[in-house]
């Protein structure tokens, strides 16, 4: 899986950048880190902001709504990955919800779904980066937004 990854992110590097031999650091560990735009330097009305109980309605299984995964609190459209994502994909449990600490680990169960980074090393939080790269650059896969907390009850918990 984090082959193949690394091979997707190498073409877009050398697709949005020039950089024709940016596979062989990649492969070996030593590339720069991508740094994805910040929430400032998109325009607001291009970004979404969803709470966890919006994202879980992009979870595939209304007909025609698109598949929508988190990593980082980052929300992307995967619904051209139907193949992976979709109702029988591999990574149908990513949709709908904040996968981070599975990328990070690249556990599939259900139990390693969570957007929890506690306790994971260098490497693991390296990962993390690496996906979303990979999402930010990738042709199909389209980044729509920010996960947030549910204002309601941030006021609600506070009383």
């Amino acid at each position: 899986m984090r082959f193949f990854r690394d091979v997707s992110r190498s073409k877009a590097r050398r697709r949005l950048h020039g950089n024709k031999h940016a596979l062989i650091p990649i492969l070996l560990g030593v590339e720069e880190p991508y740094v994805p735009k910040s929430a400032e330097d998109l325009d607001a009305e291009e970004s979404l902001t969803l709470t966890r109980e919006e994202l879980a309605e992009y979870d595939g299984f209304e007909e025609g709504a698109p598949l929508y995964l988190s990593i980082s609190g980052r929300v992307y459209d995967v619904s051209k990955g139907e193949k992976f994502y979709g109702e029988n994909g591999k990574y149908h449990g990513f949709v709908g919800t904040d996968a981070t600490r599975a990328f990070a680990t690249g556990c599939t169960r259900e139990e390693c779904i969570s957007s929890s980074t506690e306790g994971l090393t260098e490497s693991e939080l390296r990962e993390i980066d690496r996906w979303v790269e990979l999402y930010e650059t990738h042709d199909k896969y389209k980044f729509v937004g920010h996960l947030v907390d549910d204002p309601v009850n941030a006021i609600l918990n506070g009383l």
